[in-house]
């Protein structure tokens, strides 16, 4: 059975609801990294706070403070990482017994698909956890390169040197908390691959809730809205 065959196992349904996936992760992604200019996302405001703490950064005695924030986004790039990787071992091993898995998702789903369906779907969900595992390896190490470029920023403030690596650091920061993001989503959007066990019209109804989540998230959050309060600089 060539791939244009198995292609034919799947109901247009599934081709809709596979389709409205992928374009929900590519938008979203790009809706949150580009937002209008008038209405920034929260990924948006936190990187000018991120730049402005490498700025702050040069003029803190002692800077331990900031490499103990910085070993904190450390560790949770590396959690993350850990986490996907255990998961995605677990598809793996799922992949290698499907006769099992077979059974228990006919009982949820009451329908009798071949093999190559299961497998296909488990494919779709490891490929979200794949890259959500790299992009989290790239933040880690991102911000590794952050925490080298802030311990060659001088200690003295006046120095010439001092603020340009300071906002290099500033930058790299940023880089990596763009990708931990798109780790993020890349794991949001694998549990909603999840749901496609259940049946198309149940994977459009999750790329739908996800979406929601993720726009209220970054628009119209309390966070958002905290970080937009004017900062009045009045005693």
């Amino acid at each position: 059975m060539d791939w244009m065959e198995r292609l034919t196992l799947f109901s247009n349904t599934d081709a809709v609801a596979v389709a409205l996936l992928l374009t929900a992760w590519i938008v979203i992604g790009l809706l949150v990294e580009n937002p209008p200019q008038s209405y920034p996302s929260v990924s948006v405001l936190m990187a000018q706070y991120r730049r402005e703490w490498m700025v702050q950064m040069v003029s803190r005695e002692p800077r331990i403070f900031d490499a103990q924030i910085l070993s904190s986004l450390r560790q949770g790039t590396a959690f993350f990482a850990s986490a996907t990787m255990i998961a995605i071992g677990g598809c793996l091993a799922l992949l290698g017994n499907m006769e099992r898995f077979m059974g228990v998702a006919s009982d949820l789903t009451l329908e009798n698909d071949p093999i190559i369906v299961w497998e296909v779907k488990i494919l779709v969900l490891l490929i979200f956890l794949t890259n959500a595992f790299l992009k989290f390896v790239w933040s880690n190490r991102l911000f590794g390169y952050c925490a080298v470029l802030m311990s060659a920023v001088p200690n003295d403030p006046a120095h010439p040197k001092a603020l340009p690596r300071a906002r290099k650091a500033g930058e790299i920061n940023i880089t990596a908390a763009k990708g931990f993001n798109r780790g993020l989503r890349s794991t949001y959007f694998a549990l909603t691959t999840a749901v496609w066990l259940l049946g198309p019209e149940a994977l459009i109804g999750a790329v739908i809730f996800t979406c929601l989540v993720l726009l209220r998230r970054e628009f119209a959050s309390h966070s958002r809205a905290v970080l937009m309060l004017a900062e009045d600089t009045e005693t």
